[in-house]
């Protein structure tokens, strides 16, 4: 990933909660099957030490399953709030108006060697965990136990796990820090009260502004 200094973040804590908050990620593989990229939501595990661990499954019938036994190392990309920003928003444009539009975003990118697990109780444990997450913020969470053993049972037997041991992360937040302050404070002017993205790209600049000063 092109990595400026003035974008890169290095704080694993920080890379940790993008992925929490933002837990579909791509995972991509390079096999004898050629590229093959698809969508799945992970878990993150803090192992004490290193970068981490992702846990996920996948259909047993997706030909990436296949590929992940194959390989050597794969790449899950994680995207976090990301929005255009128009020239119109920059003191410099009306300074000098030499300026042009660009595009805000916050990512992270882990690569690991895979590990296909193919154990009924792990995936139980891994899809339990993935429902608890996604479900916390419910007011009747809804639970696996919810549904009757038999019918989860059988969908265990259509998935497969994954586990990724995290050997490199990077994370990339592109928020203005290369634009001058009051071009900075003009970007959060324009994207707040907006709402969805724009309301938290306006936040995320105005943050990163501030560690700037």
């Amino acid at each position: 990933m092109y990595q400026p200094p003035h974008f890169r973040e290095d704080r694993l804590d920080v890379q940790h909660e993008l992925i929490r908050a933002h837990p579909l990620g791509l995972l991509v593989t390079a096999g004898p099957g050629g590229l093959q990229a698809n969508h799945i939501p992970f878990l993150i595990d803090d192992v004490g030490s290193g970068y981490g661990k992702l846990r996920a499954h996948l259909a047993r019938a997706n030909p990436q399953a296949r590929e992940l036994s194959a390989v050597e190392q794969c790449l899950v990309v994680f995207q976090g709030p990301q929005h255009y920003i128009s020239p119109s928003l920059y003191q410099t444009k009306r300074e000098t108006g030499k300026v042009v539009p660009t595009w805000n975003y916050i990512t992270v990118h882990a690569w690991g060697r895979p590990r296909v697990i193919d154990d009924a109780a792990w995936l139980r444990q891994q899809i339990e965990e993935l429902t608890r997450h996604n479900e916390a913020s419910r007011v009747a969470p809804w639970q696996v136990s919810d549904a009757p053993d038999a019918f989860v049972a059988a969908q265990i037997k259509g998935i497969i796990g994954l586990e990724i041991p995290i050997e490199r992360i990077e994370g990339k937040w592109k928020v203005s820090q290369n634009r001058p302050a009051a071009d900075r404070a003009g970007v959060v002017a324009g994207l707040k009260g907006h709402g969805g993205d724009a309301d938290i790209m306006a936040l995320q600049v105005a943050e990163r502004s501030n560690r700037l000063e």
